[in-house]
């Protein structure tokens, strides 16, 4: 195991420490961030450029030592990727924001497989209709992806939308999905 220090993480009075692993997947390299004391992803996602993953975790949070190890949460992403969809709900993360923002990252948990929402109806399923913009933000500051499913919800005429780590990323993961969801 190596590690090294988080370079741009701020000074802080208690060192936060995580474990990073990058592995293979069919849509690419996956990272994942997970805090050493405790395996709560922090931030994950399709890319071989570590610090790009690390950058999506709030400053406040943001590891300021990493060590290169393997993740539990890791064993999860594989077992999705054979069909087993349900091997990510249970994976603890870590998140830090406002509560609506907490609430919004809770309920992308309740969308299930294969059953995507579009922003208006996530927004609706949030108790705020009104909020789609909002909801559409919840979805784009989500760091632990694919764990916390923001793929899950598009756009309201029902198109893909963006996604951090790619359009192509999101419409395999729908498609997997839709292919072995109950």
């Amino acid at each position: 195991m190596s590690t090294h220090q988080t370079p741009g993480a701020p000074a802080a009075a208690v060192e936060q420490r995580a474990v990073i692993e990058t592995f293979g997947t069919p849509d690419g390299p996956f990272t994942i961030v997970a805090r050493e004391s405790d395996g709560a992803v922090l931030s994950s996602g399709w890319s071989d450029d570590e610090q790009l993953v690390v950058a999506r975790i709030t400053p406040r949070a943001r590891p300021t030592v990493l060590t290169r190890g393997r993740l539990a949460a890791s064993d999860a992403v594989r077992a999705y990727y054979v069909g087993e969809l349900d091997a990510i709900d249970d994976v603890p993360v870590a998140q830090f924001g406002a509560e609506f923002r907490m609430q919004g990252w809770r309920g992308l948990r309740d969308i299930a497989a294969g059953h995507p929402l579009t922003y208006t109806e996530f927004a609706t399923a949030l108790g705020r209709p009104t909020a789609v913009r909002a909801a559409a933000s919840i979805c784009a500051s989500n760091a632990p992806a694919l764990f916390v499913p923001c793929h899950r919800v598009l756009r309201s005429d029902g198109t893909l939308g963006g996604f951090a780590w790619g359009v192509d990323v999101k419409r395999s993961l729908l498609q997997r999905e839709l292919a072995h969801a109950a």
